[in-house]
């Protein structure tokens, strides 16, 4: 008879790793399908100095290469593969990755989300270069700095609220002629001395080589180019939840995320959720983590109400 894991754990950021360390503590002998892209956001972050326990700081690759050694410390087991496609209508629960089909009594989903990139070349040369996609993350390193914002929406503004903090200069870049912002937000970066606006015009091209010196902006009416010295370019244009191997068997918001009940979990029985992956608010490693280990948590509680064993391998 083909044998059905106790925990499946979608994904290998924070929440995910997390989730797989407290369950293998709690002898449920979790099965970590990690993505092509393990390890998550963080693989993308060069400086993490806001993750506790690390006084001078720590590259994000390097974090998520501590936290897989860690699990596996616990013989947490990994298939280094992606998930196209799930079948949570039927119990065991089936998680089919591109070579495998796997039988499940419970499921964890931390897939994570992905920052929205405008898509230029000279973007992604110089990411952890100068330019981010996280105020939070990587303000710091751009202290008493002249930085940009791309964007115009709620997330826009509160970075460049975040950042006026820090920063000597902050323009916000956007494409339309008004923000999108909610009022209040608006009225709250429109009274910062430091913060200004170009409406009407896109990033053509990031410039500098070994970092960022500044923006070739166009302006979208009349094509006319400019260029705006700074050493910053903060990328807020949204994030996309990583889902879309989820349509149709769970409820999703009309952006994608995972709609969660006020305990953070999904209506489907047997199916939890961590992370970014239903998070649009606080998107961090250290929240992603501890969402990881409540969902091990609720897992752990589902199993035992099944009155199935805790101990040694799922069959």
């Amino acid at each position: 008879m083909e044998k059905t894991e106790k925990l499946i754990i979608i994904g290998s950021g924070p929440a995910g790793l997390t989730a797989a360390i407290y369950a293998a503590r709690g002898n449920l002998n979790p099965l970590v399908i990690t993505g092509s892209e393990a390890g998550g956001q963080l693989m993308l972050t060069t400086d993490v100095d806001d993750f506790p326990g690390f006084p001078e700081g720590i590259q994000g690759p390097e974090l998520m290469a501590k936290m897989r050694k860690q699990a596996e410390r616990f013989n947490v087991r990994f298939a280094s593969e992606n998930v196209v496609s799930v079948n949570f209508k039927t119990k065991p629960l089936v998680v089919k990755t591109e070579s495998s089909e796997f039988r499940t009594q419970s499921v964890i989903i931390a897939t994570g989300a992905s920052a929205r990139w405008l898509g230029l070349e000279s973007e992604q040369k110089l990411r952890g270069k100068g330019v981010s996609a996280c105020a939070v993350c990587d303000g710091f390193f751009f202290k008493g700095k002249k930085v940009a914002i791309v964007g115009g929406g709620d997330t826009a503004l509160r970075e460049a609220n975040y950042l006026s903090k820090l920063c000597q200069q902050v323009t916000i870049i956007h494409r339309r002629d008004a923000l999108r912002a909610q009022p209040a937000l608006q009225e709250l970066v429109k009274s910062k001395p430091n913060i200004d606006f170009i409406f009407n015009s896109v990033v053509e091209e990031v410039l500098g080589e070994e970092k960022v010196t500044g923006v070739r902006l166009k302006n979208i009416h009349n094509e006319k180019t400019s260029e705006i010295q700074l050493e910053g370019v903060f990328v807020a244009i949204g994030h996309k939840p990583n889902t879309d191997f989820l349509k149709g068997q769970l409820e999703l918001d009309e952006k994608g995320y995972i709609v969660v009940t006020p305990e953070g979990r999904t209506h489907i029985a047997g199916v939890f959720v961590a992370g970014d992956v239903s998070d649009h608010k606080y998107r961090q490693a250290v929240t992603a983590a501890g969402a990881g280990c409540k969902a091990a948590f609720d897992v752990e509680e589902y199993l035992e109400h099944m009155h199935l064993p805790t101990e040694g391998n799922g069959g």
